[in-house]
């Protein structure tokens, strides 16, 4: 699939499929190989003994000096996540869940994307296509597969159900790797809208987080006409001067209007975040240089656990043994994930090809809804909501949850996703 002006596609493919945004942008794609194959997971168990073997021979440095985790993840946590890694988890149980599940790849744009493909057995299901983030894959989706999917069995009702498509963005999991730049937000962003056509859906609505927010408010922008519309867990609504402000460690510009309770406790948050985001700086700008994140399995498990202070104190609880919205084995499984696949380095590539920020506003024209977690990286005021999207048609706060909502709140998450797009069937 290409991008490509219209003049062009008329001389080269006149028969090529061409599309007029609600924005007035026209915009085609040329499908160079529209064969969708069915995809199983399969790695050989010398893969697995190998992984094992690294993680006994860690070499581990000494203990951090401080008392809490201001240093990184602390060295008990990565100790314990090894210990349990290589003598207790199991990786064919979470492989077996995944073929369980329709799996398929399709090459587009000249790279395979590997997709979970989920139908509903309800006529009316609503399409919907769930885009994971970084440090995550699809294996943050799977808990919601089910009860979008078949909302009869799960006290809903057949008026809410999905049919499914989840995706592994290009260079995460079972996708290709992309071998030049130029595969960033907005090309994926395309590529989406591309899949769901390739699979016959006129009408679908997206939704997204971390990376998958961005994604998903790129498609809002480019507002392909069968995109009725989107749902986000991290909205893209900071007025952007603040977000330039505070992204450049700025005070905030004057003459901005003066800021409700609201807007100074996300402004805070925001300050927390850009003063701690050091592992994003470097994968933007000398993702190479990682190289020993696809040498060492704890390396890579120590880096990918460090997104941010909620989610670590989290995921540090449940490998000291308490019970918490994620388990160790949910944990492991994506970590796994990114080792099997050896994505560490492709996966960063991501924020190298980003130019957009993620948490100012980008001028999205579909409706939008929006769901705050409290534990998210920043707390998006209803106030600035109203303002970024114009056709908002659902914005609630909820009472747990954090970066990784449909991993850690499954059921949360789906009432949001159902609720955010019931105006929209």
């Amino acid at each position: 699939m290409h991008t490509t002006p219209r003049s062009a596609i008329e001389r080269l493919a006149p028969e090529a499929a061409c599309s007029t945004s609600r924005t007035g942008e026209e915009w085609c794609l040329i499908a160079t190989e529209t064969q969708i194959r069915p995809f199983r997971v399969t790695v050989p168990e010398e893969a697995v003994a190998d992984l094992r073997r690294r993680i006994a021979a860690t070499r581990w440095p000494e203990k951090e000096t401080v008392a809490d985790q201001s240093q990184g993840v602390q060295l008990e946590t990565v100790q314990q996540l090894a210990r349990y890694w290589a003598s207790e988890y199991d990786w064919r149980t979470v492989e077996a869940k995944l073929n369980t599940l329709p799996q398929f790849t399709t090459e587009i744009d000249g790279l395979d994307i590997h997709f979970i493909h989920v139908r509903s057995k309800h006529e009316d299901a609503l399409p919907l296509i769930v885009t994971h983030g970084w440090p995550g894959s699809v294996i943050e989706q799977l808990k919601i597969i089910e009860p979008l999917t078949n909302p009869t069995a799960h006290g809903a009702d057949a008026s809410d159900a999905f049919h499914l498509v989840i995706p592994s963005m290009p260079g995460y999991g079972f996708s290709g790797k992309p071998t030049t730049t130029g595969w960033g937000p907005d090309r994926i962003a395309r590529a989406w809208t591309e899949l769901m056509r390739r699979l016959g859906y006129t009408r679908f609505v997206a939704q997204g987080g971390d990376w998958g927010a961005l994604i998903s408010d790129l498609m809002g922008v480019q507002a392909p006409p069968e995109l009725l519309g989107i749902h986000t867990n991290m909205p893209g609504v900071v007025p952007p001067a603040i977000d330039q402000a505070l992204a450049s460690g700025n005070p905030l510009p004057s003459g901005i209007p003066e800021l409700s309770e609201e807007e100074k406790r996300a402004v805070g948050q925001l300050v927390f975040f850009y003063a701690h985001v050091y592992y994003a700086y470097i994968m933007a700008s000398r993702p190479q240089t990682l190289t020993a994140l696809a040498d060492s399995p704890v390396g890579l498990a120590a880096f990918l656990l460090d997104h941010d202070a909620a989610s670590l104190a989290l995921i540090s609880r449940v490998f000291a043994g308490h019970a918490e919205g994620l388990t160790r084995e949910d944990v492991l499984d994506n970590i796994t994930l990114y080792w099997l696949t050896n994505t560490a380095i492709s996966a960063a590539r991501l924020y190298a090809e980003n130019e957009h920020p993620f948490f100012a506003v980008k001028g999205v024209s579909v409706p939008v809804a929006v769901s705050v977690f409290p534990d998210e990286l920043y707390e998006a005021p209803r106030s600035w909501a109203e303002r970024a999207y114009p056709r908002l048609v659902h914005y609630n706060r909820l009472a747990k949850g954090g970066h990784f909502a449909a991993w850690e709140q499954p059921d949360l998450f789906v009432d949001e996703v159902r609720a955010g797009f019931r105006s929209l069937r």
